[in-house]
Parts: structure tokens; C-alpha cells; sequence
């Protein structure tokens, strides 16, 4: 029996009263149906990173990497605010750079009519640079037809359980065949 994959969800709004934390939860029930892997809530929030990097990394900062460098795939639960991601998110991915290497990375993104595809399309270029293999298909959710409420996240299951599935689809092909590329010989760059 093979290992389960282990995926980190990064949950990477931290604004209060963020919708992020509903459609992070939303995401992970939905992957947890699915045999095979080992969800990881990386919860952004509750991470107290700082804005102004130290010359060490704080506790914090070396807990967000622990849990980076353990993960075998990522899945980012984005909002997008201005056409970008937030900046906590850029704080975070900062935190780490070897630890995201040859991995790949998938996206849950969330905003109103775009439905967060300029913070993904922004994102992508970002983890190129940190040697990621990121995922052509994702989960871009409009608010505007969702029903958000009290922080809830009730969006129409069916509209969108064939992209949920493409990306788990992907992810699992990609994070199991990076796994077995990293095992048979050292990623370089």
C-alpha cells in the first residue's frame, strides 16, 4: 500500500472577518472524501509573521517552514484583493525556499467576478522562482454566487465538484511523481 500524500492547505487570508477560513474548510472536506492523502491546515492566521523580516527567523516563522518542508503538495486558498494576493501570503511564502523545491502546488482562489484568477495567474509566477511545479487547472470561486454568511462558505456543491476533482486529480499525479523524482535523486538547481 502506497503512503498517503501529505498536502498542505495554506489558508492565506488573515483580515478579520475573512471569508478564507469558510472556503478553506469548504476545500477540505471536499479533499478529505478522497483516499490517498494526509490535509495539513496551514492556517496563515495563526502565524504571527512579522512584516518587517528579523535577521533570524522568529518561532513563527520557523514553524510555518517546519510545516512547508513536511508537506508533499500544496493547495493555496487565496482571496484576491486588487487583483493580487495578500501581502501576509507573500510574508509566509518567504518564510521558506528550499522547503517548496520540487513540489508541486495547487490553487483555491476566491474574489468577486474574477473569482481570484489574477492573485493564481500572480502566484504561479512566484512559486516558478522557488522551483515549484505549479498546477494548470483551479478552483476559482465567485462570491457573487456563493451564499457567504456569519463567515460560512455554502457555495452549489455540484457547480463546482468537477474543478475540485481536476485539481486533486492533478495534484495527486504531480506530488506523486515528484516524491518518487526526489527519492531517486537530489533536486538541483
Amino acid at each position: 500500500m502506497q503512503e498517503k500524500l501529505r498536502v498542505a492547505v495554506v489558508v492565506a487570508s488573515t483580515r478579520e472577518g475573512r471569508v478564507g477560513d469558510g472556503v478553506g474548510r469548504w476545500f477540505v472536506e471536499r479533499a478529505g472524501a478522497r483516499t490517498g492523502l494526509d490535509l495539513d491546515v496551514v492556517d496563515l492566521a495563526d502565524f504571527a509573521i512579522p512584516a518587517c523580516y528579523p535577521a533570524r527567523p522568529t518561532p513563527a516563522m520557523a514553524g510555518f517552514a517546519r510545516r512547508i518542508a513536511a508537506a508533499e503538495a500544496y493547495v493555496v486558498v487565496t482571496p484576491e484583493y486588487n487583483r493580487s494576493f495578500p501581502a501576509s501570503l507573500k510574508q509566509a511564502i518567504d518564510c521558506a525556499y528550499d522547503e517548496w523545491r520540487a513540489k508541486p502546488v495547487g490553487f483555491v482562489s476566491y474574489g468577486y467576478r474574477a473569482a481570484g484568477r489574477y492573485a493564481v495567474e500572480q502566484l504561479r509566477g512566484v512559486f516558478t522562482e522557488l522551483h515549484t511545479a505549479t498546477l494548470r487547472d483551479a478552483v476559482c470561486l465567485d462570491l457573487l454566487e456563493a451564499r457567504v454568511a456569519d463567515g460560512g462558505f455554502r457555495p452549489d456543491p455540484e457547480r463546482y465538484a468537477h474543478a475540485v476533482t481536476t485539481l486533486l486529480d492533478e495534484l495527486v499525479w504531480w506530488g506523486l511523481a515528484l516524491r518518487d523524482g526526489r527519492r531517486a535523486r537530489p533536486y538541483c538547481a
